[in-house]
């Protein structure tokens, strides 16, 4: 398994105390978050009653829906560089 933190290394301009705990923590509220799929039958069904229900207390203009090619194979580096560089959290489903 390769765990991904996208703000390692990264110090926040002001350098101040909690600048760490503010830049790993995820505002689900605006925060763009990525939704993974494993691709196993049923886990876009899933994600999209996700996404749709984020709806609800948020915008959803930037929670994007991403998925691997196969369930059989693990996520491709690409798509792990991808999601570190570009969301600042995200939901991964199984589904059968």
């Amino acid at each position: 398994m390769r765990i991904v933190n996208p703000s390692f290394g990264l110090q926040n301009e002001s350098g101040g105390p909690g600048d760490v705990e503010k830049t790993l923590s995820v505002d689900w509220a605006k925060d763009p978050i990525a939704i993974v799929s494993n691709s196993k039958p049923n886990a876009q069904e899933l994600l999209d009653g996700v996404r749709k229900q984020m709806g609800v207390f948020r915008s959803t203009d930037n929670i994007d829906y991403l998925y691997k090619d196969s369930a059989a194979k693990p996520a491709p580096p690409e798509l792990i560089d991808k999601l570190a560089a570009n969301y600042k959290g995200a939901i991964l489903a199984l589904a059968d």
